[in-house]
């Protein structure tokens, strides 16, 4: 009979606190929906689940931060749409997204509806449409960085619709404006 045995056990997970890196500042819908998740996952996993903020570059630098971490499960990265668009938008990145991270679930669904300030004589899309063409480059909008989904679907709305309006990039949805229109000028 051999001295070791044959079975092993796993080790418990986790075994120490587990954080969770945001590509955005505190107060955005990605640092909320990260808190939440962390404050259930701590409840029933029995160990503390931290939220770490590491701001800038389109969420770049925290990826960057989870692809440098010991591949153990204790540092988790909330994904964002940026997450998805930075090859395209960055020309060198230090990690490749889909080579380098490994999903572990899916935790959220975010519908992206078209908000207006009152001062803009608009009631719908189309006069919103016709709004904008006539008046060329005076309506601005907000969102919580380059590449962010606000900015893409932004983006793609001016390419649809031919109107002329100027992206105002925040460092993040919680600094950023609730607004589409003249008060984020």
């Amino acid at each position: 009979m051999p001295p070791i045995s044959k079975m092993t056990w796993a080790q418990a997970y986790p075994a120490r606190p587990v954080r969770i890196i945001v590509g955005y500042p505190s107060g955005g819908s990605n640092d909320i929906l990260a808190r939440l998740m962390a404050q259930w996952l701590s409840e029933r996993m029995g160990q503390q689940f931290v939220i770490e903020n590491r701001p800038g570059a389109g969420s770049n630098i925290a990826t960057e931060a989870v692809v440098r971490a010991d591949p153990d499960g204790h540092t988790l990265l909330m994904v964002s749409t940026a997450n998805m668009s930075n090859a395209a938008l960055y020309d060198k990145l230090n990690y490749n997204f889909i080579r380098d991270i490994a999903p572990v679930a899916g935790v959220m669904r975010v519908p992206l509806v078209m908000e207006v300030n009152l001062s803009i004589p608009a009631k719908t899309v189309p006069e919103f449409i016709a709004y904008a063409k006539a008046n060329p480059g005076k309506i601005n909008f907000a969102s919580g960085g380059i590449g962010t989904s606000i900015h893409l679907s932004g983006e793609l709305f001016k390419m649809m619709t031919g109107v002329e309006m100027q992206h105002v990039p925040y460092r993040g949805n919680g600094p950023s404006p609730t607004c589409s229109a003249a008060r984020c000028r």
